[in-house]
């Protein structure tokens, strides 16, 4: 196969392949939107136990105020009665203050329950407030979780698709080469070829050693950059200045830019890829 045959399937497998990566994140990202939904609806029915706790406290409350009450009002009306037989002062006084502390009593408690009866008002509506959030949140839910089961399918679908399509790209090409390419194309944005202008990777923007700018020229072989593991491919400039570059890497006026590239390599690939991506950088026959 010619190689400039290979570098063009290459092209469209990294076209295609680019896509897949696309859509495979996507189907990974998708399922977020439901999570934050999700735990929305969990802060919502936390929410409302508290008010459900809250309400159960307040309606006991309500109730034991309403029992002590009646006990207050019973105690006043039954000193009330007494009041008829009473035939001594001492009995009259006793009776009077009697009467007088279930008065105060009763009122106290019909002020403390006026106040419970209102927050148990408040609390109630509340609660309800909850109940409605809580029915909107899940039909929420569940509305979104088809929707993304239903984009997640067309997506599968359509990495099913492009991975056919993949292989018809890459049939008859190395499988050790397609292998480091993918791993290019996912790690480097989608560009896994690059152009060789003059002496330097484009990709990176490193100054290549003389050997590589020489065998990437020769364009006979699969060779990938030193520095940023992508395929090179060599591009001529218009103006016929790469004839006087090249004589000069042969006569070895250039001998030492790999010296020069040192320097910037730190700038070159991103952290973290380093030992992955030198042995990248090996030579493979077409």
């Amino acid at each position: 196969m010619l190689m400039e045959e290979v570098f063009t399937r290459l092209r469209k497998f990294q076209e295609i392949l680019t896509e897949r990566v696309q859509i495979e994140r996507e189907i990974h990202e998708v399922p977020k939107s439901l999570n934050a939904q999700e735990e929305l609806l969990a802060r919502v029915k936390k929410t409302y136990l508290e008010r459900n706790a809250e309400f159960e406290e307040t309606t006991a409350r309500v109730s034991d105020l309403r029992n002590r009450l009646a006990e207050a009002e019973a105690a006043r009306e039954k000193a009330e009665k007494q009041m008829d037989v009473i035939s001594t002062q001492r009995e009259y006084e006793a009776l009077n203050k009697e009467i007088r502390d279930a008065t105060d009593l009763e009122q106290n408690l019909r002020k403390e329950l006026q106040r419970e009866e209102r927050a148990l008002t408040e609390a109630e509506a509340e609660l309800r407030k909850s109940e409605a959030m809580i029915q909107l949140q899940e039909g929420e839910v569940i509305e979104k979780r088809q929707k993304i089961e239903q984009e997640t399918s067309g997506m599968r679908q359509s990495v099913e698709r492009l991975r056919a399509d993949e292989l018809d790209a890459t049939d008859g090409l190395d499988a050790d080469v397609i292998f480091k390419f993918e791993r290019i194309i996912r790690s480097k944005q989608g560009v896994g070829i690059v152009p060789v202008r003059g002496y330097v990777c484009t990709g990176c923007s490193m100054i290549l050693p003389a050997h590589f700018v020489n065998e990437v020229r020769q364009g006979n072989k699969i060779i990938f950059c030193p520095y940023c593991s992508r395929v090179l491919q060599y591009e001529e400039r218009l103006d016929g200045s790469d004839d006087d570059l090249v004589a000069e890497i042969e006569s070895g006026s250039l001998a030492d830019l790999d010296d020069f590239s040192e320097e910037g390599e730190d700038d070159s690939y991103d952290e973290g890829d380093d030992d992955a991506e030198k042995d990248e950088g090996e030579e493979h026959d077409e």
